[in-house]
């Protein structure tokens, strides 16, 4: 419960106070999105291979995906892979993969 609200608090935050999720830096996220091998799962534009469970993230709303990577850090939303993944993300290392993602064309 406790890491529910802090999630919470964090992306109203993140949302309304000055470091809105819009100041990341998308050219950051897509070095770290490639050094962590996010395009194994995700694909290669954020777009998951035909056929797989993975989400697709290309155009997703940043302020969801800051607050999914949160929660994965946090294990207050528990996938093992995506708990091992972000556990090592810093605030700005979300705010910059969120921004990447965000920044690419959804799936048609």
């Amino acid at each position: 419960m406790k890491k529910t609200i802090f999630t919470t608090l964090t992306i109203f935050a993140l949302h309304f106070y000055g470091g809105e999720v819009g100041a990341a830096d998308a050219e950051a996220g897509e070095k770290l999105a490639r050094s962590k091998g996010c395009a194994g799962c995700h694909g290669a534009n954020g777009i998951s291979p035909e056929g797989t469970s993975y989400p697709n993230l290309a155009g997703q709303k940043e302020v969801y995906l800051s607050q999914a990577l949160t929660a994965y850090r946090e294990k207050s939303r528990e996938v093992s892979l995506m708990n091992g993944m972000a556990a090592s993300l810093s605030d700005e290392d979300i705010a910059n993969l969120a921004a990447y993602f965000s920044s690419l064309s959804p799936c048609p």
